[in-house]
């Protein structure tokens, strides 16, 4: 029997518990996006008018990615219906390309560990300065310049600033995509193109003399006196090369230290530079730049990404992060992950003005905090941070999710319930108090679609059952949790 044809029999269309990833869940994003929250859902989302910060614990399966694509369609509705009030949210979930470069610059050689233990919130805000102005600026230059954004001049040249600094798309070189940004923002550089100007005229002059000089034979056509050593001419050459010079030294010696303290990024010295020396010194001069080892300057170049944002429309910003045992670095291993993570965990970041955070974690970093000192948790103040300490699930709710799905799939009016699928003998309630057990909704989706394998591998297609045996619901959920517990304590995969 196949289970094509059970599901046919109920009028659902394709199997709602084949997927197990809500981002690869085209039911959860075709119905349950945003029909099925979390009972924390409220704590957790906030105002998007006043975005909060929300630190949420839950163990593998138990739907945070779920609720991170939740949180990214209201940002999106919230948006459409508000279109002055937008809140640019910044997914902070791939960590692999940051840590590579980390690793790489810190300690190639060392332990992972020894190298995480300097991991900084610097090198966060770096991260997320990347993620959140590529983010930016290939929205505005996508645009084509339909809606130009109205920048004051301070503000494009911050734009300029965090794009030369930040930037890390790859569609196309970093000259063309800055000098196009520059253009969308109204940010000129006239103010410094009389360096190379001054040099190239003096350049031009020094060749017209010697022109003069050969046909009347009268010195530096009157530069110079006749008979002035040769390397006069020389000297008022790269005297007028001096500024531009001045300028270039600038911007490298400038660049190197960017370069050397954003551990995170991919900017090159050289591509830093060219931008930097182009930018006139005036611009510069007092501006913060993530030159140093500290946090001061990239709260600094925050607020002023923020400023930009709030220009072009956006009243909030939001960092979603989530996925933090998933990097090659970090191996799902407790440890590593807490290394990356605490360095967040720092009530000032977290309460920044018009800046809210959702920190999406597992559960095993819970008990890390459990064993905190005070120190700590005067720092973190997570009892100011909107504190969800498990996604815990009710045999009531799971019922609901997985009654919703098998209605999502059905293809017949009414559509079929999750109940019709088992023998009327299965008491509902029995059949709750089974869910319960299952905690999460992978685990969920995960037995279901067992139990589906098992009862039409049972049967054959010339005698086929339509309903699920009670019989067959114990045995299963019981073979489940057995292996369900066996994979808790390390010693099998599920």
């Amino acid at each position: 029997m196949k289970i094509q044809d059970f599901l046919d029999h109920h009028g659902i269309e394709g199997n709602p518990f084949a997927e197990e990833d809500a981002q690869n869940d085209t039911v959860f994003k075709r119905v349950c996006l945003e029909s099925t929250f979390h009972p924390a859902w409220d704590k957790v989302y906030g105002n998007p008018d006043d975005p909060s910060t929300a630190i949420v614990f839950g163990e593998k399966g138990s739907g945070k990615t779920a609720l991170k694509l939740q949180m990214v369609r209201q940002f999106e509705k919230h948006g459409e219906e508000h279109p002055g009030r937008k809140t640019f949210v910044v997914l902070y979930d791939d960590f692999n390309p940051f840590l590579d470069r980390f690793l790489d610059r810190v300690g190639p050689r060392r332990p992972v560990e020894r190298t995480l233990a300097q991991w900084r919130l610097w090198d966060h805000i770096d991260a997320i300065l990347a993620i959140g102005t590529t983010q930016l600026v290939t929205a505005l230059i996508d645009g084509g310049g339909r809606d130009r954004p109205r920048l004051s001049p301070p503000q494009a040249r911050d734009l300029a600033l965090l794009a030369a600094c930040y930037d890390q798309s790859t569609g196309e070189t970093f000259p063309s995509r800055w000098a196009r940004l520059r253009r969308l923002s109204g940010y000129s550089l006239l103010r410094t193109a009389w360096k190379p100007a001054l040099g190239v005229a003096a350049v031009a002059l020094v060749l017209l003399a010697l022109a003069g000089s050969a046909r009347t034979g009268t010195g530096w056509s009157g530069i110079v006196p006749p008979g002035a050593p040769w390397w006069v001419p020389l000297a008022f050459v790269a005297a007028a090369w001096v500024p531009w010079l001045v300028g270039r030294a600038r911007g490298w010696w400038t660049a190197r230290q960017v370069v050397r303290s954003m551990r995170t990024g991919n900017r090159t010295v050289g591509q830093l530079a060219q931008a930097l020396s182009r930018m006139p010194a005036a611009d510069l001069a007092g501006q913060p730049l993530p030159r140093h080892a500290r946090s001061d300057d990239r709260y600094e170049l925050l607020a002023k990404f923020q400023g930009v944002l709030g220009a072009l429309g956006h009243s909030g910003m939001v960092v979603i992060i989530d996925r933090v045992d998933e990097p090659h670095a970090i191996n799902g291993q407790a440890e590593r992950m807490r290394l990356l993570v605490w360095p967040l965990l720092d009530n000032k970041f977290l309460k920044s003005p018009g800046l809210g955070f959702k920190l999406l974690l597992p559960d095993e970093l819970y008990r890390f905090i459990e064993r905190e000192d005070e120190q700590f948790n005067q720092r973190a103040r997570l009892d100011k941070q909107n504190l969800v300490p498990g996604l815990e699930w009710t045999g009531e709710t799971l019922y609901d999710i997985a009654s919703q799905r098998v209605q999502a799939a059905g293809r017949r009016s009414p559509p079929a319930t999750l109940a019709e699928l088992f023998d009327p003998a299965l008491d509902r309630r029995r059949l709750i108090d089974g869910l319960r057990t299952l905690r999460v909704p992978r685990n969920l989706f995960k037995f279901l679609h067992r139990l589906l394998v098992a009862h039409c591998h049972s049967h054959t297609a010339e005698q086929p059952v339509w309903t699920i045996p009670v019989e067959l619901f114990e045995r299963e959920l019981a073979v489940f949790r057995r292996d369900q517990d066996a994979f808790d304590r390390g010693l099998a995969p599920r």
